[in-house]
């Protein structure tokens, strides 16, 4: 049949309701054909319209731009499917402003934009085979073990995608479809789903490229090549919980989102091939940004997924928590700790546990007599309050019957609501992929926590959901089809909510454990689970986060130490002598005598996560609770944090504008350096600071490599350092290894006791080496008025050859320039 090629018409509705992200991969052929490109006789199109149909044989494939550098490509063997709309998560407009397609000589369809130019290859191009046998060995086999031939073989449909110049970016070899039968409660729920199609899609694997995100894997790599990925949220993962995110970033400049929801299996390298797989599906859909650098391609993943809004500028500061504090009184003598200390505390986490029932939606009054008072009393100190309110409801409480019967609760193969392995005290999850549930459910915490007792933030736990909802009905569909979407709707109920409700005048921090593509738009900060208090879990869960901030999730952290304690067991003796003297906590952390040590080194590192809160299974987790010398290292930090506020508020800023986090596995900031591309322990934090944590019990000093293409300085000594070597940094128990980029501006804010107030700025540190620009941004930090331009920005600029710092904007200081400037020299 004659391949067709025509213009795909989306309605403004269908442009509205889009939903799903793609993914991208990597082409090396390309250039040799974009040399021999010749236009053929067809018309170039004036108006190539929102896309392009490739009716072939016995299938489709469409191109969907969505600007001059984000392309998606849907394919499938039935055409309804192909032109389908993206899943859950999508927020962009489909463009095909810029694009035109035409033929070469080669049979090849060409669709380009002045950023991309993606050949596809003829229909009857010749299938890949394996190299030939003898008549007789082949006879023999067949023989023996039949033909080899499978019932669904890939088809051929060859795609390469490459820069407008022709720089080789992805090759899509073959993609396929298969029956499915195993798609649980097909006909289950709602809105009853096909049993589908196992939907995989094969890639080029050059030998030299690097994949980094995907959401959290807790292994302990930060290069995801040579590895396969359970893309599926997986609260028991060895090392700590999965989280998929479909969103990879390549070392060859893309981007790729895999458009499907249900279990994906990603093998990135093996055979020079990376082969996504999901296991239901009607079509192969995934889109691919091409970007210069990478925060260009973080810049489309905005565009397609949302925005990654601002937080309260006092969660930037820190947040302080153990599970649990069980009481009221409990919680007033925490915060009454800090201030008493002269310590910053911005929140204060009432974690679960805080009711009667798991369910009643209410806080236990024996133990809460007047929440009111208390946060009113919180409040009057600077403090908020961070709430836990779990999704699940246990059979006789309040509103179980209500929810039954409306169908608002995730539902097994027999539509009774599913408790998973549960005891009947914590009951079923919350369907909030229901419209209506999703709406009761703000509601009824809005009603019952935020309106009469004034708690500020909400701690949405259980967000995978926990319950596996492999063989559950949500309200959409099949939890196997659309097995890890939840933590987007869930999340969302809140924001929707509170936005609907409180409008612009009141920003939402949701704590949150699970994420999906676009979950970042719902004011989240995501955390690392509840992973165990040992040093290996430390080192893996630097890269853990990396990846996860590379993802295109800015706000990620963890329970600082660990949440679960390990088994310690009699005679128990670490490998060195504690550098943290514990004589004076052995009440808190018994025989785990290296802990105090541990919690210093990941309290230090937490001072350069994106949101550091400090949470766990221990009597006491308070910054005085390690012992004398542990107390005086982490006031050090925590008052550190704070300085730094004027610095990471800013980036929080440039974050929301360009959907690029701020902290940045190395690859990101130099990709010239081919150093940098599996370290797993070092990133900057925003463009000056490189942090390198110590993760090795008793160690004093650690390799640190600097990155070439610029100088560094030491941040604590002011040492200069030429870039592109490994050094060995000092690292005594009160010092993480801290380097400043030359060519850097880092603004240092007043001591504050919370972040709530703007700190004054103290100083602006300029590093020399290069010229240096930095937009120092402030507003009133509880509010969405940023949205609309509100706020002030001073934009400063250091001239290197001139040794100068100039700055223009809004006024950030009222000290003369000479008492707040000062020049770093070593």
């Amino acid at each position: 049949m004659r391949r067709r090629l025509v213009r795909l018409p989306v309605s403004s509705d269908s442009c509205r309701n889009a939903r799903l992200p793609l993914r991208l991969a990597s082409f090396c052929l390309v250039t040799l054909a974009l040399l021999a490109f010749t236009p053929s006789s067809a018309a170039q199109s004036a108006d190539p319209g929102p896309g392009f149909v490739l009716d072939r044989q016995d299938r489709t494939i469409v191109l969907e731009p969505y600007g001059p550098n984000i392309l998606r490509v849907t394919m499938s063997t039935q055409k309804s499917a192909a032109l389908a709309h993206p899943g859950y998560g999508l927020l962009g407009t489909p463009s095909s402003a810029g694009w035109a397609r035409t033929q070469d000589s080669g049979g090849y369809d060409v669709i380009q934009s002045a950023r991309m130019i993606v050949h596809v290859a003829p229909q009857n191009q010749p299938a890949p085979h394996a190299m030939p046998l003898d008549p007789l060995n082949q006879s023999l086999r067949h023989h023996y073990f039949g033909g080899f031939e499978p019932r669904h073989p890939p088809l051929n449909d060859t795609l390469s995608i490459a820069t407008a110049s022709g720089k080789p970016l992805l090759t899509m070899w073959t993609w396929a479809m298969a029956p499915n039968h195993s798609d649980p409660n097909a006909a289950g729920g709602q809105h009853p789903s096909p049993a589908g199609s196992r939907v995989s899609a094969t890639f080029d694997s050059p030998a030299d490229e690097h994949y980094y995100g995907l959401g959290q894997q807790q292994q302990g790599a930060l290069d995801l090549r040579d590895h396969r990925i359970h893309c599926w949220h997986d609260y028991s993962s060895i090392g700590g919980e999965n989280v998929c995110v479909p969103f990879m970033v390549s070392s060859r400049g893309y981007g790729l989102i895999w458009d499907n929801p249900s279990k994906t299996t990603v093998d990135l390298g093996f055979n020079e091939r990376n082969v996504w797989s999901s296991e239901i599906g009607d079509n192969v859909s995934f889109f691919v940004i091409a970007g210069d650098n990478v925060d260009e391609i973080y810049q489309g993943y905005r565009q397609l997924t949302g925005v990654t809004h601002m937080l309260p500028r006092g969660v930037y500061g820190y947040i302080q928590s153990k599970a649990i504090y069980p009481t009221q009184e409990q919680a007033l003598d925490i915060a009454k700790g800090y201030r008493d200390r002269n310590l910053p505390l911005d929140v204060l986490v009432v974690d679960f546990l805080n009711m009667t029932r798991q369910g009643e939606l209410d806080l236990d009054p024996k133990r809460w007599p007047d929440p009111a008072a208390m946060n009113r009393q919180l409040h009057s100190m600077g403090i908020k309050t961070l709430l836990s309110v779990w999704p699940h409801f246990a059979p006789g409480t309040r509103f179980y019957d209500m929810l039954q019967q409306k169908g608002w609760l995730i539902r097994s193969s027999n539509g009774t609501p599913d408790s998973g392995s549960f005891s009947k005290e914590i009951g079923p999850n919350i369907d909030t992929t229901n419209p209506d549930a999703a709406k009761w459910w703000w509601n009824s915490i809005r009603d019952r926590y935020i309106k009469p007792y004034g708690f500020d933030y909400l701690w949405l736990d259980e967000t995978e959901p926990d319950v596996d909802p492999y063989k559950d009905s949500f309200f959409i569909g099949s939890g196997a089809r659309f097995y890890n979407v939840y933590p987007l709707f869930h999340t969302a109920s809140v924001y929707d909510g509170m936005r609907r409700d409180f409008g612009d005048s009141r920003r939402v921090m949701i704590l949150a454990r699970a994420a999906y593509l676009g979950a970042q738009r719902n004011g989240t900060v995501f955390w690392s689970s509840d992973i165990t208090s040992t040093w290996d879990m430390l080192k893996r869960s630097i890269p853990a986060g990396l990846n996860f901030t590379a993802t295109g999730m800015p706000y990620w952290d963890t329970d600082i130490a660990g949440f679960f304690s390990p088994q310690i067991h009699a005679g128990y003796n670490p490998a060195h002598k504690p550098l943290v003297d514990p004589s004076d906590a052995l009440g808190n952390v018994d025989g785990y005598v290296d802990y105090p040590e541990l919690f210093v080194r990941w309290f230090q590192w937490g001072t350069f996560q994106p949101v550091m809160r400090a949470h766990g299974e221990r009597m006491h987790n308070e910054v005085w609770s390690y012992g004398k010398q542990a107390e005086a290292i982490l006031s050090k930090y925590l008052r550190l944090r704070y300085q730094l506020i004027p610095y990471t508020y800013s980036l929080a800023y440039h974050s929301y504008q360009t959907g690029a986090p701020y902290t940045r596995a190395l690859f990101m900031d130099f990709p010239a350096d081919p150093n940098v591309a599996d370290i797993p322990d070092e990133y900057m934090f925003g463009p000056a600071l490189l942090v390198a944590p110590v993760s090795e019990q008793g160690a004093t000093s650690r390799k640190v490599y600097l990155p070439a293409g610029c100088d560094w300085y030491n941040y604590w000594t002011n040492e200069r350092i030429k870039g592109g070597q490994t050094i060995t940094a000092a690292a005594p128990i009160d010092t993480i290894p801290l380097f400043v980029r030359a060519g850097s501006i880092l603004p240092l804010g007043s001591e504050v006791l919370n972040a709530d107030q703007p700190p004054a700025i103290a100083s602006l540190r300029v590093y020399p080496g290069s010229d240096a620009d930095f937009n120092l941004f402030s507003d009133d930090g509880t509010t969405y008025a940023y949205e609309n331009g509100k706020g002030s920005i001073t934009r400063l600029h250091w001239n290197d050859q001139k040794q100068q710092l100039t700055h223009e904007g809004a006024a950030a200081w009222t000290e003369p320039d000479a008492a707040v400037i000062q020049v770093i020299h070593p």
